[in-house]
């Protein structure tokens, strides 16, 4: 399969010719580095490559929202369509309606996201909360995928010193595992359930492959110095380690100026630059020199 493009100019040349079909690549760095519009312009560039944008699925909670709305309409004039989370699916005109391109999954309730934050009753609520809105997670996903889509940028995920205990990347490993990597036949179990037998025969011309499926994680890290981002060590099973290619971008030290640089700490099945390079966020998102 071709390699996907990153939508960033210069940076798919670093890549080797860009990111692996099939595989995850988790971008990691501090608010406001420039994350999100680098997911944008990758989700964008399917439009050119595969003749079908990307699609957002925000897992931000609490603060601010992430702008993909803003960003995508003055970046691309792309008006991005929200699916409801908190609405029933249809199953019944399932493979009629057009699918949503920009899925919040969770509202901003302000509430932090990790277990050692909060107290029982608070942990069971984001459990009883997730565990209502994994179908619509299923819709959303499996929806855009029969649709054509190969592209999925997943955005908000908050610094938690151990993975496991948040409720962010309890939801990641889930659709990761469960819906990118799953046969489509299982993934239409999952979301018709007992309802499968009366869509199997839509179910089974509606297909795709999903090692064609290209995902993007968006991790905001505690570090703001690329320094200490690229110094920083990799536990086993975390989802850094498990990462296909990993990105990291931060603040870099020029003389008397701070200035935004990046660097490819991992890139597995194919050659890459490993220089750290300069980069500036204009109207457009990101660019390399």
């Amino acid at each position: 399969m071709p390699r996907l493009s990153t939508g960033v100019s210069g940076l798919d040349e670093l890549l080797g010719g860009g990111l692996i079909p099939g595989t995850l690549t988790v971008v990691v760095g501090a608010t406001g580095i420039g994350k999100t519009q680098l997911g944008l312009q990758f989700a964008n560039a399917g439009s050119a490559q595969e003749q079908k944008r990307g699609i957002i699925f925000d897992c931000s909670s609490r603060g601010d929202s992430q702008s993909h709305v803003e960003y995508a309409r003055r970046m691309f004039d792309w008006p991005l369509t929200p699916m409801d989370a908190e609405r029933q699916v249809d199953i019944e005109r399932f493979f009629d309606i057009p699918a949503s391109d920009y899925l919040h999954i969770f509202d901003y309730h302000g509430r932090r996201v990790t277990r050692r934050d909060l107290d029982w009753d608070d942990w069971r609520n984001w459990q009883a909360e997730l565990n209502a809105r994994l179908r619509a997670a299923i819709a959303f996903l499996y929806g855009n995928f029969v649709r054509g889509v190969r592209r999925v940028v997943i955005d908000g995920l908050e610094p938690a010193d151990r993975p496991g205990e948040s409720i962010q990347f309890n939801l990641f490993e889930y659709v990761y595992h469960q819906i990118f990597r799953k046969d489509p036949e299982w993934v239409a179990r999952d979301l018709f359930r007992e309802a499968y037998r009366r869509h199997a025969e839509d179910a089974a011309r509606h297909t795709y492959d999903p090692a064609s499926i290209g995902c993007l994680l968006l991790y905001t890290s505690h570090e703001t110095m690329l320094d200490d981002l690229i110094s920083r060590p990799l536990d086993e099973g975390d989802v850094l380690s498990n990462a296909n290619t990993l990105i990291y971008m931060g603040k870099i030290r020029d003389g008397q100026r701070m200035t935004r640089g990046l660097y490819i700490a991992k890139h597995r099945g194919s050659a890459c630059d490993e220089r750290i390079v300069e980069y500036t966020i204009g109207e457009r998102g990101l660019s390399l020199p």
